[in-house]
């Protein structure tokens, strides 16, 4: 096995990508968010499901696991799996059956084997996870990286209130934090002051307007007087010493750093903008969950905040280091460690996903962002036929990203309506979007389906369509989107096809694109990430 040059995005089940690309003892930090419906009811999570029920696979946005996916896992960790993690997981099936909690569980464990396989000896592991699970992944991890190496259990305060019938308000996440071995990397990071601290310590104001709070000037041990300007020669307290010498005292005294107490004591001025905070707690309160009016929210459900990240690889990571994240979903992970010059690698199982990553990279850095890989995606037509043939959602939603379009909706339930995804555009400036309707086909391809598409612009009163297929379009099929005429903008601009067919192969190879009006500025399928420069991370809480 050979260790991948990061940076490097994979698609696939990233239990399979990590036993097939990620060397032992490389990893310096992991932090994963596994998919888990917290929404569900607690008592469902334990229900007994049959096979029946059990047989969807994972797709995008959708967090249930079934015991029926997971069984061939229980099987391998048992029979071959560390002795403690074998043991515990025997026990835990005996205690909570055959269910959606206990195949959570195991498809957790078999993956956290891995995990702690390529996690380097100075490495950690935060697994963020919510109170529904929490007691019982923290014996997993227990089992996986023995107690010894348990760090902390941090509480994330996610928002301020919320309204649970019949039980306290859920506001809190769990974050388990767990080291590697005794050599884990440990960096001081601050975390702001409580408000409530501040106003109880820095209660002090002095006359150029600065807040402060007073400490103590003195030291355990004994030492000589020190003269304090015009008050003159004043001894230590008994026992003790000035921690500062003569230059020390006479330059605090210039600086104005000196506070007398109501008794002539003198004191040290601490001010409130020079005090880095408080060293790490587990408990961070002073972190906002991401809220619609957040500029790097972009609509992700389980997208977590940036700063969120940045403690996280501050505090357990140097620059140049490789963090891991194998479940990334949006990508805040990567996008922090980019900006905080780590070396990265980023799983998912969706090609929404990947998509969604390779924009919020694009436009956070741009020109500054370091090269990386995609291993997974199709990258030619052959390839493109495969992925068809294994999982046509997925597909699906990869088609979708060859034209940066949103897809229209989650897993399919029904008819689809016609519509796949989406691509808005601007074509003056009114601030108005307006819409292009995508429709995607892998198999045999048709006139009718084409004309299906038009009737479809008319229905949504949609500018523009688009029709993407896997195979050759035939010659009636582009007589009928030629039918459907051109759409014109509202500006002088040249009008341009209202129906597009394009092929997969086309869009591979670059010949073929979506074309869009020539005044439009920005293509907004995904909302566009804000842009970062890259920072020293000293500059951002380290001591």
């Amino acid at each position: 096995m050979s260790t991948p040059p990061p940076n490097h995005l994979y698609f696939g089940d990233n239990l399979d990508i990590l036993r097939r690309y990620v060397g032992d003892e490389s990893v310096d930090l992991i932090y994963l968010d596994p998919p888990f419906n917290s929404k569900a009811s607690y008592n469902v999570l334990f229900k007994e499901r049959s096979g029946a029920e059990s047989a969807a696979q994972i797709k995008a946005f959708d967090d249930f696991w079934h015991w029926g996916m997971a069984e061939g896992a229980y099987d391998e960790i048992v029979t071959s799996g560390p002795e403690k993690v074998s043991e515990l997981m025997q026990a835990l099936r005996r205690f909570l059956g055959q269910n959606d909690m206990m195949a959570y569980l195991t498809m957790m464990a078999i993956r956290l084997v891995e995990l702690r396989r390529v996690l380097k000896p100075t490495g950690s592991i935060y697994l963020h996870c919510d109170p529904t699970a929490s007691h019982y992944l923290k014996l997993v991890m227990d089992a996986v990286f023995e107690p010894v190496n348990f760090r902390n259990e941090i509480i994330w305060r996610r928002t301020t209130t919320h309204s649970d019938a019949g039980r306290c308000g859920n506001v809190h996440d769990t974050i388990l934090f767990y080291a590697k071995s005794a050599q884990s990397l440990w960096n001081k990071v601050y975390q702001a002051y409580n408000p409530a601290y501040v106003e109880q310590y820095y209660r002090y104001t002095d006359d150029d307007g600065r807040r402060f709070m007073s400490a103590d000037l003195s030291g355990a041990g004994v030492g000589p007087p020190r003269e304090f300007g015009e008050r003159g020669v004043i001894p230590p307290p008994r026992g003790r010493h000035w921690m500062f010498d003569q230059a020390g005292i006479d330059r605090m005294l210039r600086e104005n750093r000196i506070f007398w107490t109501r008794n002539g004591v003198p004191r040290l001025k601490v001010f409130l903008e020079e005090a880095p905070g408080i060293a790490l707690q587990d408990v961070w309160d002073d972190l906002q969950a991401l809220r619609s009016w957040h500029t790097e929210r972009l609509g992700y459900p389980t997208q977590k905040p940036e700063a969120l990240l940045e403690r996280i690889i501050l505090a357990s990571s140097n620059e140049g280091d490789l963090v891991l994240d194998p479940f990334c979903g949006c990508g805040t992970t990567i996008a922090v460690a980019e900006r905080l010059h780590r070396r990265w690698i980023g799983i998912d199982i969706t090609h929404i996903a990947i998509t969604l990553m390779k924009s919020r990279l694009a436009d956070a850095f741009g020109p500054d962002l370091a090269d990386y890989e995609v291993t997974g995606e199709p990258t030619d037509l052959a390839s493109g036929h495969a992925l068809a043939q294994q999982d046509r959602h997925q597909f699906q939603l990869w088609a979708l990203g060859l034209v940066k379009a949103r897809p229209a909706g989650e897993v399919k339930k029904g008819a689809d309506q016609g519509i796949d995804g989406n691509v808005y555009f601007r074509d003056d400036d009114s601030g108005a979007h307006k819409r292009v309707v995508i429709s995607v086909k892998s198999g045999h391809v048709n006139s009718a389906q084409v004309r299906d598409l038009k009737g479809v612009l008319e229905r949504e009163k949609a500018e523009m369509g688009a029709f993407i297929t896997l195979e050759e379009p035939t010659r009636p099929m582009r007589e009928e989107a030629a039918a459907a005429g051109f759409y014109k903008p509202p500006t002088l601009e040249e009008p341009v096809p209202r129906l597009q067919i394009l092929t997969v192969e086309g869009l591979l190879e670059e010949r073929e694109r979506l074309e869009l009006p020539r005044w439009s500025p920005v293509v907004t399928s995904f909302a566009r990430a804000p842009k970062r420069k890259k920072a020293k991370a000293e500059r951002l809480g380290l001591e």
